[in-house]
């Protein structure tokens, strides 16, 4: 028998889905009941629960009931209704407060999570970015996502999961109209400021990957005081950019969806489409810029990306080939 809790976490699911459909109209408690095999009290039970977690329901005699608003939060209620994915997003791990999305979906993949299963929070307490460096996270704002992604590649290959993740953002982005570019090799920007960011972590073997998690940090509804001091200069989000506050779940759907094109894509034809979008979308190729790795520094004009993602770099001393490393663009000398 399937227990309690999971029977009333589908019968929540489905009537939502219900209400989704019917738009402005009425879907009457006649329908929802005989669609459900629940009675009409049972039904109305639902609608409360639904009531209790911030959706705005109307209930009218004969008529039926009329979804209003729709709260933003990002849990498996609100994402899968709205997910056209066949495999992304489909399981959803989420979490009012988490440390970081990305270590617990590595601890999930390692205890056997599937392709394509979600880790999403309200907060993250320890989130992290490139480098090892700490990421922003205000609560309730903004996109804190991990996929278990199993992908069939080589582990030489998975740099180029990166670069994609990076095209998809974009373009989620853009349909929202803010007119992101990708800084090398996987930050987002807006105007010179962050407003993605990516990381890719694998556990593999010599010939195979076991998983790779792609976390995704995007900052939707943050303002400026919503960042630390020595972040809110460099740091923006759709809410800055455009004047408009994003619904989370439904930027996260539009997401997985665009995600999952890109690694159909690249499944099926290869690095070679992703590498062309990614420098259609590049801020990086073409200026003067200085590369900081761990080990040294070079300056020179970022001239494209080879076949495995690296930065081609042209030197004083000819063409480097960077594999990792910290980007900053060169200021044109101004001459007096």
């Amino acid at each position: 028998m399937v227990p309690t809790d999971r029977q009333d976490a589908t019968h929540t699911q489905l009537v939502l889905e219900m209400l989704l459909e019917s738009g402005q109209d009425f879907a009457s408690g006649e329908a929802l009941s005989g669609k459900l095999g629940l009675s009409r009290t049972a039904v109305w039970k639902v609608v409360n629960a639904l009531r209790d977690r911030g959706y705005a329901i109307e209930a009218v005699p004969s008529r039926g009931y009329r979804l209003i608003r729709v709260p933003d939060r990002l849990g498996a209620l609100e994402i899968v209704p709205l997910l056209e994915t066949h495999d992304l997003g489909r399981t959803v791990h989420a979490f009012d407060s988490l440390g970081s999305t990305s270590e617990h979906a590595f601890r999930l993949a390692g205890e056997g999570a599937e392709h394509g299963e979600l880790v999403v929070a309200e907060q993250q307490t320890a989130g992290r970015g490139r480098r090892g460096r700490s990421w922003a996270s205000p609560a309730g704002k903004n996109l804190y996502a991990s996929l278990v992604l199993r992908p069939e590649l080589p582990p030489q290959r998975a740099p180029e999961l990166t670069l994609l993740a990076a095209v998809a953002v974009a373009e989620t982005l853009r349909g929202e109209g803010v007119e992101a570019t990708i800084k090398w090799p996987n930050d987002l920007q807006v105007g010179g400021r962050k407003i993605a960011g990516i990381l890719t972590e694998l556990s593999a073997e010599a010939d195979r990957v076991h998983f790779v998690i792609l976390g995704i940090g995007v900052n939707l509804n943050a303002a400026p005081a919503d960042f630390p001091p020595e972040l809110a200069e460099v740091a923006t989000s759709v809410l800055r950019v455009t004047g408009r506050r994003v619904n989370r779940a439904a930027f996260a759907a539009r997401l997985l969806r665009t995600l999952e094109h890109w690694l159909d894509v690249h499944e099926q034809e290869g690095f070679g489409p992703v590498r062309a979008r990614w420098r259609e979308l590049s801020s990086t190729l073409g200026l003067e810029v200085l590369v900081k790795t761990d080990r040294r520094e070079l300056r020179g004009k970022a001239e494209d990306i080879d076949a495995d993602g690296a930065l081609l770099l042209r030197t004083e001393d000819g063409v480097e080939r960077v594999l990792a490393g910290d980007v900053e663009q060169v200021r044109p000398r101004v001459r007096p």
